[in-house]
């Protein structure tokens, strides 16, 4: 089971417009970038990995949306 279908539509957890998208993905890669910053913490290492990671997967969502 794909977590993005090959039809066009996201993940269900996924906002449904590129403006609302944007959002989400800028404010994961405020999130990441400031826990780059402290990337000498072990706290500021998994949350620069895990806010990593959904920056990559949301933006691979927003790059499915049509409108």
């Amino acid at each position: 089971m794909d977590a993005i279908p090959s039809d066009g539509n996201v993940a269900r957890f996924y906002v449904k417009t590129r403006r609302d998208g944007a959002r989400l993905l800028s404010s994961a890669l405020v999130i990441t970038t400031v826990a780059l910053m402290r990337i000498d913490h072990p706290v500021g290492q998994a949350v620069f990995v895990v806010a990593g990671l959904v920056c990559l997967y949301w933006w691979s969502c927003y790059r499915r949306l049509k409108e």
